[in-house]
């Protein structure tokens, strides 16, 4: 059994069922969040990541669609393998660190899948705010429970988010002659209920 088909087995479970509660407050967990970004730099992929210092995230298993999430991340602490890259990226002609040390995601809308499951596709609507900039982003997304977690236990929960921007958008143009426009943006979450 492939790990995709394991993610879907485990996303199943996780559909809208009748009696519907409040969203539930969830923390980040001991595993973290890392955003992780791909861009290309003269033509060869480059990645690297920020980490998340602030979430608010409520989640109701029982109705995805009204689960919400606001982020906020450090790009002062954003790094590349490459310590040249992680400096251009920092400097004010891209994300200018220094200026507008937060970039923040503020969702509006979840969009489960066919069937209203999030295994079937889901995304998650939200406002990406990069040097002061907002601008609509959509997110294919994914949750799923613990490994080995019973059924109804979503005490534990890893949210995978991706997506892509233009960096353009948001006014980080520098080093066009290197850099291409187009960033990829992947997220991973280890979340904990907190209520």
């Amino acid at each position: 059994m492939n790990r995709r088909h394991l993610l879907i087995c485990a996303l199943a479970t996780l559909t809208p069922r009748p009696g519907f509660a409040a969203p539930t407050p969830y923390r980040l967990g001991a595993g973290g969040a890392t955003i992780t970004y791909t861009f290309m730099l003269n033509g060869a992929p480059v990645k690297g990541s920020v980490p998340i210092s602030q979430a608010d995230l409520r989640v109701d298993p029982d109705n995805l669609a009204a689960s919400t999430a606001v982020v906020r991340a450090d790009v002062r602490r954003a790094r590349t393998g490459l310590i040249f890259a992680t400096e251009a990226l920092k400097s004010p002609s891209v994300l200018d660190a220094n200026t507008h040390p937060t970039a923040s995601f503020r969702s509006t809308r979840v969009r489960l899948g066919p069937g209203g499951r999030i295994s079937d596709g889901a995304t998650l609507d939200g406002d990406l705010t990069l040097r002061g900039v907002t601008r609509p982003i959509r997110f294919d997304a994914g949750l799923f429970r613990a490994r080995g977690s019973a059924a109804g236990d979503f005490r534990a929960l890893t949210v995978m988010l991706k997506g892509r921007v233009d960096r353009r958008d948001y006014g980080a143009t520098g080093y066009a002659d290197l850099v291409e426009n187009t960033v990829g943006i992947d997220i991973v979450a280890e979340i904990t209920s907190a209520g």
